[in-house]
């Protein structure tokens, strides 16, 4: 890698670090379109670009989640009997997805499936429909087969979960704050099952490009997390001091912005 794509990486992670403690996201959903940009700049094969920028993303969150957790866990709002009814299902489900189905996609399918289910977390989360006052968190067999929906969609975009956990849980009315906090929590499992299927299912590909183990360019992984393990729990911090509307406001944003561009890039496969 050479000085600017250090640089632009040095700054990615910056920023999706704080993202991920301010949004509970992982930082995922920020870094797979930044990271297709800047790999396909650096030439990578187009048939890789999006498989490698997703599978880096999510290893990411490995060292962000931490991060987050240590500062969420400070402020007390960390709902710890959820994360370990979902963290079984995480496991299975990321296992899956990362180890079997997302090697089979395309680039095209990949990008497109990631464009649309964004877009709709983020519509989910304008809407600002009020879940009914009595309708609460499933059993722990409820709450672990959400987990495996989580873990298995979260590898599929290299996404740490939260664009499905948070609306989730704000769903069975758990508190915005809360909901955030826990997870972060829960992109420790989702990232460590996917990031095992990444390597396991690119191993053959890995093998044959300097960089690469398996799916994840360690080079560029290296780089992001150097930094955002330091903005991770700034972001963490903000989050307990904005109002949950701005903050509900902030991440449809976020989203609509990804899926626009993954979109695009959906469209650029489609023509090749």
């Amino acid at each position: 890698m050479d000085v600017t794509m250090v640089i632009c990486l040095l700054a990615l992670g910056a920023v999706a670090g704080f993202a991920a403690g301010l949004l509970g996201i992982g930082g995922g959903m920020l870094l797979v379109p930044f990271l297709t940009m800047l790999f396909a700049w650096k030439g990578m094969p187009a048939d890789l670009v999006v498989h490698a920028a997703i599978a880096t993303s999510m290893t990411s969150i490995l060292f962000t989640s931490i991060s987050s957790v240590r500062a969420h866990q400070q402020k007390g709002t960390i709902k710890w009997p959820i994360v370990w009814a979902m963290a079984p299902g995480i496991i299975l489900g990321g296992l899956l997805s990362g180890g079997a189905v997302f090697a089979a996609l395309s680039t095209l399918w990949l990008s497109l499936f990631f464009a649309l289910f964004v877009g709709y977390s983020g519509w989910n989360m304008l809407r600002n429909k009020k879940p009914k006052p009595s309708r609460q968190m499933p059993g722990v067999v409820g709450t672990s087969a959400a987990g495996a929906g989580i873990g298995f969609l979260s590898g599929l975009v290299g996404a740490g979960g939260g664009f499905l956990s948070v609306p989730f849980m704000v769903w069975c009315n758990v508190a915005l704050h809360n909901a955030v906090s826990t997870s972060a929590a829960l992109g420790f499992p989702i990232a460590l099952a996917n990031s095992i299927g990444y390597v396991v299912s690119g191993l053959n590909e890995g093998a044959t490009r300097p960089g690469m183990l398996g799916y994840i360019y360690w080079p560029a992984l290296l780089v992001l997390v150097c930094v955002s393990v330091l903005t991770a729990p700034l972001g963490a911090r903000m989050a307990h001091r904005l109002p949950v509307q701005t903050l509900k406001r902030v991440f449809a944003c976020l989203l609509f912005a990804l899926a626009a561009y993954m979109l695009f890039k959906a469209g650029q496969a489609f023509r090749a």
